[in-house]
């Protein structure tokens, strides 16, 4: 019998946690992990192992390629661009002091797409080969352009099959027009709120006046489209963290179930004005303690609520194939699945390569949609889109669970190359399943409740915790 590489590392209760390269894992102790590293395994280990698809006895068994494809499941495998971000104008109607961005102020000319840059924006998506299109709008304010909006968006329900419209606004001013816009069956909001009227309006709206007249709008949109086709997210500051019942409270007072936290992204211009670079230990005890909020309401509430990005870890380790998130895949191609568009037609692999590169840090352009795709400046990096053979991955257990983002790491360290466990990134995910971890093996009824509801299975399963003793 053989062994498929285990990787291991101690837990807060004493244990060891054991994990396979193909995502397979279990909780043991240190006599065993002697026996393993010495080929002194004994028959119940044995027993163990093979049950649980950890080993195999020859080339080739079921229990090889079993492995083989659970393995395969776990990379992802891009199938060519079925996600594009448009960014028709960088104009915008507030001055949020954390934009990522290059915002201009809304009256300001030459920062729109023209009749040109929409004609070639309109060939190179009758050029893609999908069938099914996601279509995000950001800005800027893209609602400032909406007569574009309609117009890429009658283009594309002719050229695909199936089209889906996202729409980044602040739903600051939304006319009868937008309103009618957004209605649509195919057409989706995503907005900011950030955390709790008081906080929106310290970091975006200003006045009394603007922050109502937001309010007004979000509780107009979800009223009026409900809330499957509304989303809000809050962009915290780590320095002045807001309490975790406070956000939930203010959530779900407009019936908002998905909260997806994210701190002040240190990408692009908001660096000027926010810490953000090295505040991934602040960061991950906030979050951690609104995890723990969120099981304590969810153990009363009628209705649940989520963190989404966590829910998306959590279903990454349960089962294979779960890329959604664009900054969570491995490998992580830059450039392939998804591109981004500019104000002026320039190609982005990434939105946060768009940030990067107007900063000066590093041109990760890739073209224009004038002249063409040009991804020559992304070869080098994408040689690096991988964790499965990284130096310091290799020897992690959450490694097939785990991701790739190269362009965070070019934004806060100007490299790629630095010691992963030193990086945002890695601290951050490092956190992430150690607490995805902790909650799997907790014997927490309010734990395993709030767990199963995350997991979309019906009741918390026991057989997830598995332990080799």
């Amino acid at each position: 019998m053989t062994v498929f590489p285990l990787k291991f590392k101690p837990t807060d209760d004493g244990a060891l946690f054991f994990a396979d390269e193909a995502g397979g894992f279990f909780k043991s102790d240190l006599a065993f992990l002697g026996r393993y590293i010495e080929d002194r395994l004994n028959s119940n280990d044995k027993r163990f192992l093979e049950e649980n698809g950890h080993s195999f006895r020859e080339v080739d068994d079921l229990a090889y390629t079993g492995f083989a494809y659970r393995w395969a499941n776990r990379l992802y495998a891009p199938t060519g661009t079925d996600y594009v971000i448009l960014v028709p104008t960088l104009r915008c109607n507030l001055a949020c002091g954390y934009c990522q961005v290059s915002r201009v102020n809304e009256n300001t000319p030459g920062f729109d797409w023209d009749e040109s840059t929409l004609a070639a924006v309109l060939r190179f998506l009758d050029g893609l080969t999908t069938t099914r299109l996601k279509v995000e709008f950001q800005g800027g304010e893209p609602l400032l352009k909406l007569e574009m909006l309609k117009r890429v968006r009658n283009f594309c329900r002719q050229r695909f099959e199936h089209t889906e419209f996202v729409v980044c606004t602040n739903l600051q001013v939304v006319s009868d027009e937008a309103w009618s816009f957004l209605s649509e069956p195919d057409a989706f909001i995503s907005t900011s709120l950030d955390a709790t009227p008081e906080t929106h309006q310290r970091q975006r709206t200003v006045t009394a006046e603007r922050t109502q007249a937001f309010l007004s709008n979000l509780r107009q949109a979800v009223d009026k489209l409900g809330t499957a086709k509304v989303s809000a997210l809050p962009t915290l500051d780590v320095r002045n963290l807001p309490e975790p019942s406070a956000v939930i409270e203010a959530f779900t007072s407009f019936g908002l179930r998905s909260i997806y936290l994210r701190p002040v992204n240190y990408q692009g211009f908001a660096r000027k004005q926010f810490t953000a670079r090295d505040t991934a230990a602040d960061w991950n005890a906030y979050h951690s303690a609104f995890i723990d909020a969120l099981i304590e309401y969810n153990w009363v509430a009628a209705e649940p609520v989520e963190e989404y990005y966590f829910v998306h870890c959590l279903r990454r380790v349960l089962r294979a194939g779960h890329n959604g998130h664009t900054d969570l895949r491995n490998p992580n191609i830059l450039g392939d699945s998804y591109l981004v568009v500019d104000y002026d037609g320039t190609f982005y692999p990434t939105d946060e390569a768009r940030m990067v590169t107007r900063v000066g840090q590093f041109d990760l352009s890739m073209g224009n949609v004038q002249t063409g795709l040009d991804r020559t400046a992304l070869d080098s990096l994408n040689a690096e889109a991988s964790n499965n053979f990284h130096p310091d991955c290799v020897h992690c257990p959450y490694q097939a669970f785990c991701g790739v983002d190269l362009v965070d790491d070019l934004s806060r360290y100007g490299r790629i190359d630095l010691p992963k466990h030193l990086t945002d990134f890695c601290q951050r995910h490092t956190y992430m399943f150690d607490k995805v971890f902790e909650l799997i093996y907790s014997a927490d009824p309010k734990v395993q409740k709030s767990l199963a509801i995350w997991a979309g299975i019906p009741e918390y399963e026991p057989a997830l915790a598995k332990v080799h003793r």
